[in-house]
């Protein structure tokens, strides 16, 4: 089965193709440049060296969130895009259960940490195997840090808020950060979590794909912010 995965949910843009698990070719970039300018290009000439049409995918791939708004945005309608009208698969992954996927092995807990920004992370927990200690959500690194204390386990943080939350975390937890290469998102990881899905079962389709944001952007927070005050200056 090929498999087509796009990952677009933070600073890195990672495009891959496989072979079930068999990686053909990864393209990755964590040079700061726009996922929009860059993510289809990508796409393109990572297909064009391989001389692979996107005809001959089987399965399409993103990592729908949580992450940047607007990576994720990207991300997911990139890869509908892609898929449209070819009544293939297409299935969303969890970029934190990608993110995990990075360091399976791991004797500990894997705590991926993505950046959401007001002193929180988005973040899940994982065993060394891959499976799901907890779903994906949003919360403040402290709390983050009592849960983990109570586990008295070692703990590997990887993601982009792994500096903030190994700062966040203060030496109170045996914490490791992940190595540089498995730190960041990686569209191999991607492909893998996807073709698990697909072979349970999971299977969805370009129109089924949704992104997930796990919480209101900063533009609706602050209307909804606006809103309220104007509510409490009627009640005046």
């Amino acid at each position: 089965m090929l498999i087509l995965a796009l990952e677009s949910t933070a600073l890195v843009a990672s495009v891959a193709l496989c072979e079930d698990e068999r990686l053909i070719g990864e393209y990755s970039l964590n040079n700061g440049n726009t996922h929009s300018e860059t993510l289809l290009p990508m796409v393109e000439s990572l297909l064009s060296l391989s001389s692979v049409g996107t005809d001959k995918i089987d399965l399409f791939t993103c990592a729908a969130g949580p992450g940047s708004f607007t990576g994720v945005r990207i991300g997911a309608a990139t890869i509908k895009g892609l898929a449209f009208g070819r009544n293939k698969p297409c299935i969303g992954v969890s970029s934190l259960e990608a993110l995990a996927y990075n360091s399976r092995g791991f004797d500990g807990i894997i705590c991926p940490c993505m950046n959401a920004r007001r002193g929180q992370v988005y973040n899940a927990l994982f065993e060394g195997d891959g499976s799901r200690i907890c779903e994906d959500r949003a919360l403040a690194i402290d709390e983050l840090c009592e849960e983990l204390l109570k586990t008295g386990r070692r703990v590997l943080v990887c993601g982009d808020g792994t500096g903030i939350t190994l700062a966040g975390f203060g030496g109170r937890i045996d914490a490791v950060s992940a190595t540089e290469r498995s730190r960041h998102q990686s569209a191999y990881s991607v492909a893998q979590c996807a073709l698990a899905a697909y072979k349970a079962g999971k299977v969805t389709s370009d129109i089924e794909l949704s992104p997930v944001y796990l919480r209101l952007s900063q533009a609706e927070r602050m209307r909804l912010e606006r809103e309220s005050g104007s509510l409490e200056n009627l009640g005046k």
